[in-house]
């Protein structure tokens, strides 16, 4: 696992965030319970805003840890809708990671897919509504 140099995506992040110390696991990386809850919540943004209500993950399909990340690096994850169905999306989210501020490098973490379904009021699945 090298520090593959690459640079983050010409489109505004949907969540960005810091690691703190609390969030290390027993080795002193950041632990990857952390990092799949982020991908979780900024894959359910646009799940949201594509569905234009309330979602819930219903499946991780994919998910692929590339690096380590370490308390300081700041985090950028980018999430897109790649397929929707009647009822369900699913979300493509990549995680970028900014390390080394005097030396600075970015290189992707993470890559996940997740699907959502649409729920309505009940907590019964609903058509997710044509694209506006």
């Amino acid at each position: 696992m090298s520090d593959e140099p690459t640079r983050l995506p010409s489109r505004q992040p949907t969540l960005r965030l810091m690691p703190m110390p609390a969030d290390v696991n027993h080795a002193g990386d950041i632990f990857g319970g952390y990092v799949m809850a982020n991908v979780d919540l900024a894959g359910g943004i646009v799940a949201i805003r594509r569905a234009r209500g309330r979602v819930a993950t219903i499946a991780v399909n994919q998910f692929l840890f590339k690096q380590p990340v370490s308390v300081g690096d700041v985090l950028s994850f980018y999430a897109e809708v790649i397929e929707v169905g009647r009822t369900s999306m699913t979300i493509n989210v990549e995680v970028y990671a900014e390390r080394r501020p005097t030396d600075p490098i970015v290189v992707k973490v993470t890559e996940a897919q997740l699907t959502y379904v649409a729920l309505a009021a009940d907590g019964r699945k609903r058509d997710v509504p044509p694209e506006m």
